[in-house]
């Protein structure tokens, strides 16, 4: 056999198993409950108490979508969502009382799924989950107790 024989049959058995494992990777990446989700990764929202801004705290969502709605139907509103939620958290801010490093999860989802009631129609996003909540700064913070 010679080296160009040998190079060849190695690139489609390696081309072979990253197509088989592409595949594999992205059916684990749907949720397990079957439904579809939009996520939506770094956004900034303001922590704003006694009329001051205190803090940033950046907060990573997963939107579940309502039945008939897929991730190709809403992927282009996603900076309509975005847009709809800052606006939000600056007309009424999601602060928790007395800790500037973390947002009221409760208050972010209600208005966000009542934004996409209007930018995507009603029922088109069922629930929102926040995955994470980093905040800018950790110190100086006044503590709950």
């Amino acid at each position: 056999m010679d080296r160009r024989t040998l190079i060849a049959a190695g690139t489609a058995t390696l081309t072979g198993a990253l197509a088989s494992a592409s595949t594999v990777a992205a059916s684990s990446d749907a949720p397990a409950t079957g439904a579809a989700s939009l996520s939506i990764p770094g956004l900034g929202l303001p922590v704003i108490e006694g009329g001051r801004l205190r803090n940033y705290v950046f907060v990573s969502l997963r939107l579940e979508l309502g039945a008939g709605k897929t991730v190709e139907q809403m992927r282009p509103k996603e900076a309509f969502f975005r847009d709809a939620l800052v606006r939000a958290a600056h007309k009424t801010p999601f602060t928790v009382p007395g800790d500037w490093t973390r947002l009221d999860e409760r208050a972010l989802s209600v208005a966000l799924v009542s934004a996409a009631n209007t930018i995507s129609g009603r029922g088109s996003v069922r629930r929102v989950e926040v995955i994470a909540q980093n905040p800018r700064r950790r110190t100086g913070m006044p503590t709950t107790r």
